[in-house]
């Protein structure tokens, strides 16, 4: 996945004023802090460090949400998007992928407590070609103390649930969910320690009317869960050369492991498994793993079942499985 071009061109604006040692330093520690699974731990508290964070990881980033919202559009098409929150917003990471998205958007809020990524997210929101987030409303404010806000049809949680207290974290999804007219979208790194933050979230959703829409193809007890694992995606992004630069980099791309949930005020049709890890192709057949409402399911699809075959060859992890049925 390739970054919008103009965010790209502000992101080589920003980072070209910083000198290079500058930048591979600060990318460095940031980039051990992510590897340590230090997250919360990360602050930008200088030019160098929040110009590596966006080389770094803005991308990732834009790509793992980029991904959710397009599976949103993909799993309820008749929802109009026509207002965005995004809430511990950063640069507006989650803003623009929201914006690339549903370009009927035609209001966008963006909370977030540093005031130099304000300051920062509003250059970049500059060069965008969406007028609704040129025009933006951005707001100071921190999450730990949640206020109200008015509703918007998509509420986002981008990397900022895992960075709370429970406590806090607990409030923060409920006022998310009050503020959401349509849909709310939480996403986190993929670790078992932030999956298990969105556990927590999935269950008090679900308890107070919510309707899953995505990844979850149920509203049973995650399977994955019980069995002591955790549900994950991948998202590509293609790297830019303020990333190569950053990072020493020869690879051009890299891959964003992340957890998500999308949640709806109103049900939409959910399809009977979701492929939870990479497809295997083997001699005649591919091995999927799928979460169903009946538990971890890994049918072998063979040559003899030619379409769904042929569909299996074509299947990604984290794509939606509508074939699935159980053998008796």
């Amino acid at each position: 996945m390739q970054l919008p071009e103009p965010l790209r061109r502000a992101i080589e604006a920003e980072t070209s004023i910083v000198p290079g040692g500058e930048l591979a330093r600060a990318s460095a520690r940031l980039s051990a802090q992510y590897r340590a699974r230090e997250f919360a731990r990360a602050p930008l508290d200088s030019s160098a460090a929040r110009a590596a964070y966006l080389a770094v990881r803005l991308p990732a980033t834009f790509a793992a949400n980029a991904l959710v919202f397009s599976g949103m559009r993909e799993a309820a098409p008749t929802f109009r998007i026509r207002s965005v929150l995004d809430l511990g917003a950063g640069p507006g990471t989650a803003a623009w992928a929201a914006c690339e998205t549903f370009p009927e958007i035609t209001r966008v809020t963006l909370v977030e407590r540093d005031a130099a990524l304000l300051t920062l997210g509003r250059r970049l929101a500059s060069s965008a070609p969406h007028a609704a987030f040129r025009s933006a409303a951005w707001i100071a404010a921190d999450l730990e103390r949640p206020r109200a806000l008015e509703p918007h049809d998509l509420v986002v949680l981008s990397y900022a649930l895992g960075e709370l207290s429970p406590r806090a974290a607990h409030a923060l999804v409920a006022s998310a969910w009050n503020s959401s007219s349509i849909l709310l979208a939480i996403v986190e790194p993929g670790t078992p320690r932030n999956f298990a933050r969105l556990l927590d979230a999935r269950s008090w959703l679900i308890s107070h009317g919510a309707h899953l829409v995505a990844p979850c193809p149920h509203q049973l007890a995650c399977p994955l869960a019980g069995a002591g694992d955790w549900c994950h995606f991948a998202a590509r992004v293609e790297r830019t050369s303020a990333h190569r630069r950053a990072k020493a980099a020869a690879l051009g791309h890299e891959d964003e492991k992340f957890s998500y949930l999308v949640a709806g005020k109103a049900a939409v049709t959910l399809p009977s498994a979701r492929i939870v890890r990479h497809p295997q192709t083997r001699p005649g057949h591919v091995q999927l793993t799928l979460c169903t409402s009946s538990g971890v399911e890994r049918p072998a699809i063979g040559r003899s079942q030619k379409e769904i075959y042929r569909a299996a060859r074509r299947a990604s992890w984290g794509d939606p499985w509508p074939n699935f049925q159980r053998e008796e």
